[in-house]
């Protein structure tokens, strides 16, 4: 039975999406619920999954192509088995047609080749000619094409008897400066729009300060193990303190956590706190929601599955709508001090950096102590220098004295 493979629904704030990956092609068997194909929005990577044991019979887009929400990209045969299944069927029926004309061509293009051996053949750029046939009447099937391509990388080709050394390739000079050019994924230029969006329509202005880490370190430290066991094998990181302060001080400064939406400011009366996660693809910010009703505990589970399933493209498009603050953390990849860019509409945004040790006046006295840079970027249009330095500055004191995170003081 024959069923069409449609592209997912989209959410109303996705528009459409470009087919990314063919993981299947035509003939090849899939298992129910295999993956089949990719597509790619400009937030996240959707997979479309096989509805049945079967095979595709038909692709209808390409790599490459626009896709609309529910739109058919493929024609599905459920129940055939076998690798083969559609092209014995093209076989089939193209011996059929031609028997009374079949005279199987020695060499060119008067060979006879399945559909499938000559797409191979064509991706590949291999003379049908060059491909010994073992099928029925000398057809080239596609497993000639491929044992045809397993032998070319196997052998060595053989220089020509009259050939020179001055026809044979040139060898790479050393420094020879090669380039490659390759297309922008849809993630990689939301991303690209939302930056200059930021940069070009906000009156954005960076605030310093810096922590040190020494309590968080040794509190960390002292109940690290017990943490891990009581909830059940979940790490006691650094991201659960700053969640937890930034929530603190979210509070005592609304607006912070308010957005602009046109000749409006909206205050939340909530801390949905994004918390950016870098993947190959590009950044993206899952929301933690209602980080306020969140122990630490739920923030670093929540955080630590986050990350799994944004590097295996799994988020979904909901995880990553919202947010009223951004955290990113550069230390990780060892930055020192950054400016972090708006996550638009939001009006402030948190970089984290690398604890470094340095030398610190501490009562009078010079101390080596782990230290971090903080900034905050912020929206000047809403957000005064005034609440941006004391909320930065009730941060620092809650990690300080992590003490306070808890007590809310």
């Amino acid at each position: 039975m024959s069923t069409d493979i449609k592209a997912p629904t989209f959410p109303e704030s996705v528009q459409d999406g470009t087919l990314a990956t063919w993981h299947k092609q035509p003939g090849e068997a899939c298992s129910r619920d295999e993956l089949i194909v990719d597509i790619e929005t400009d937030k996240v990577v959707l997979e479309v999954v096989a509805p049945a044991d079967g095979v595709i019979s038909e692709v209808l887009k390409a790599e490459g192509d626009t896709i609309q929400s529910n739109e058919v990209i493929a024609k599905f045969d459920e129940g055939a088995s076998g690798s083969g299944a559609g092209e014995k069927a093209s076989e089939a029926s193209e011996e059929k047609s031609s028997e009374p004309e079949a005279e199987p061509a020695a060499s060119g293009d008067d060979k006879i080749l399945s559909p499938a051996a000559r797409k191979m053949a064509d991706e590949n750029n291999i003379d049908p000619a060059s491909v010994k046939g073992t099928g029925k009447d000398g057809r080239v099937t596609k497993e000639d094409v491929m044992n045809h391509i397993k032998d070319g990388e196997s052998k060595p080709a053989a220089p020509a008897p009259s050939a020179s050394k001055a026809a044979e390739p040139a060898p790479m000079e050393a420094g020879e400066r090669v380039e490659k050019r390759v297309p922008m994924t849809r993630l990689r230029k939301r991303i690209a729009e939302r930056l200059l969006e930021a940069t070009s329509s906000t009156a954005m202005l960076t605030t310093f300060n810096e922590v040190n880490m020494a309590p968080v370190m040794e509190l960390r430290k002292q109940y690290k193990e017990k943490f891990e066991k009581v909830h059940n094998g979940t790490r006691l990181g650094f991201m659960g303190f700053f969640v937890k302060a930034a929530t603190e001080a979210l509070k005592r400064f609304p607006a912070v956590n308010a957005s602009i939406d046109g000749d409006d400011v909206v205050y939340h009366g909530y801390q949905d706190i994004g918390v950016a996660v870098s993947t190959e693809k590009g950044l993206v910010v899952p929301i933690l929601r209602n980080s306020e009703n969140m122990s630490i505990a739920e923030v670093e589970s929540t955080i630590r599955d986050f990350g799994k399933r944004a590097q295996a493209g799994k988020l979904s498009i909901d995880e990553m709508t919202g947010g009223t603050f951004t955290i990113t953390n550069g230390g990780v990849f060892g930055s020192l001090l950054s400016t972090p860019i708006l996550n638009l509409p939001q009006t402030a945004i948190l970089g984290m950096h690398k604890i470094q040790e340095r030398p610190m006046a501490v009562n009078g006295k010079v101390e080596i102590q782990p230290m971090m840079y903080l900034a905050l970027s912020y929206d000047h249009r809403l957000i005064d220098g005034k609440d941006a330095v004391q909320f930065l500055v009730a941060l620092k004191e809650l990690l300080e004295d992590p003490a306070r995170i808890l007590l809310e003081i």
